[in-house]
């Protein structure tokens, strides 16, 4: 998420300027590693740092956050560990700054910042030696080597569900996404898993993302579908969040595209609180977390602060049981590339993950039914990794 944090509203682009630079006579100066503290605490504690938005539009995510983190902290027992919370802000500037402080207090390891962009912005100083990184950002194109995204991307879900779409004898597929960056790259991805699958993708339609007019677009997809009408349900892919959602399935029905006659398949960004209430969304299926392991940690969250936490909050709570584990793993713990990237995974509030060495992650997804009353799970999340990675 270059500009978004989450998958749940994500949109994934960079922006690039193309412009040569000035000559000079000496040679640009790359950026400078940070000064580094000890990793130990006077009393023997690992520390661990929190690079979170504690100022600026992202504030009460970053405060969910930090408030998660430490929940974690007397959850988990970790007494080996002593968080410091550091402002990454809202801007890559603020973010690098916030690194290079920690380095310089010593972090042993590196939970956050939030956004993509600055996680993307630390890669070159952890490249020099520097604190491996676990960003809360959900943003494939801001991993690398030793900048890890922790969050739930979005290409997985689309994956994941239309795994189980197949598995129920689906076969013909199609998309209505907003025309974004983050819409076409569900429609690239539904488009390549499904031909892995042996499916078919009989039509694709990317609407104006800024018109209320969505007839034109709804009207081109039901054109292309009846036009290659197969035997068996037709799966259609919309990535939308609500409360945009219901204006898009409202288009698509008056078009007529029959809601009985078609299945519904979305990501991540319709695992909200009463997505149920919209009665075209009612039998629709998204992969996500498996929201019973979730519910135990909100119930705590809301009674330890008096408020429920961000839906966000479980990455800072599993990173900081992460961090608890590598300090475990040997005298003076081992927070390297390599036991970050455990094949075997790691467990947390939204099931188990586990790290590949390019810094994207893998995790265990659950498919899940959208009903009135509340959402059921249709197939669980898997128990356990296969051998090789999958992302």
């Amino acid at each position: 998420m270059r500009t978004s944090f989450l998958a749940l509203m994500a949109t994934l682009f960079l922006a690039a300027g193309c412009s040569e630079p000035p000559k000079t006579s000496t040679p640009a100066r790359g950026p400078t590693t940070p000064a580094t503290g000890s990793p130990l605490t006077a009393s023997g504690k690992m520390r661990i740092a929190l690079l979170l938005p504690l100022s600026g539009q992202a504030a009460p995510i970053g405060q969910s956050l930090q408030q998660a983190a430490e929940m974690a902290l007397f959850d988990t027992g970790a007494n080996e560990l002593a968080l410091s919370a550091y402002d990454s802000g809202d801007d890559t500037t603020t973010a690098v700054e916030a690194y290079r402080k920690a380095r310089a207090g010593g972090a042993a390891l590196v939970l956050g910042p939030l956004f993509g962009t600055s996680a993307t912005a630390l890669a070159p100083l952890v490249a020099q030696a520097g604190a491996n990184v676990v960003s809360f950002s959900n943003d494939e194109q801001a991993a690398s080597r030793g900048v890890f995204i922790m969050g739930i991307a979005a290409p997985p879900q689309v994956r994941r569900v239309v795994d189980h779409a197949v598995d129920a004898g689906i076969k013909r597929f199609a998309t209505f996404a907003p025309q974004t960056p983050y819409g076409e790259q569900m429609a690239r991805t539904l488009e390549s898993h499904v031909a892995v699958r042996g499916g078919t993708v009989v039509a694709a339609e990317l609407y104006d993302a800024n018109s209320y007019d969505l007839m034109p677009s709804a009207r081109r997809l039901a054109s292309e579908t009846q036009a290659k009408a197969g035997d068996g349900k037709l799966a259609i892919l919309v990535p939308v969040a609500p409360p945009r959602v219901s204006s898009v399935l409202a288009a698509l029905m008056a078009a007529g595209i029959e809601k009985d006659a078609v299945q519904l398949i979305g990501t991540g960004v319709w695992d909200v609180q009463g997505i149920g209430t919209d009665t075209l969304l009612r039998g629709a299926w998204y992969a996500a977390p498996d929201p019973a392991r979730r519910a135990d940690f909100e119930r705590r969250f809301t009674s330890t602060y008096g408020r429920p936490p961000h839906r966000l909050a479980t990455l800072a709570y599993d990173g900081v049981a992460l961090a608890g584990h590598l300090a475990r793993l040997k005298p003076g713990g081992d927070f390297s590339a390599e036991a970050i990237t455990n094949p075997t995974g790691w467990s947390g509030v939204d099931g188990i993950f586990r790290f590949l060495p390019d810094g994207r992650s893998e995790r265990a997804l659950a498919v899940i039914e959208i009903q009135a009353a509340r959402n059921v799970v249709v197939s669980p999340a898997p128990g356990a990794f296969t051998a090789r990675p999958v992302n």
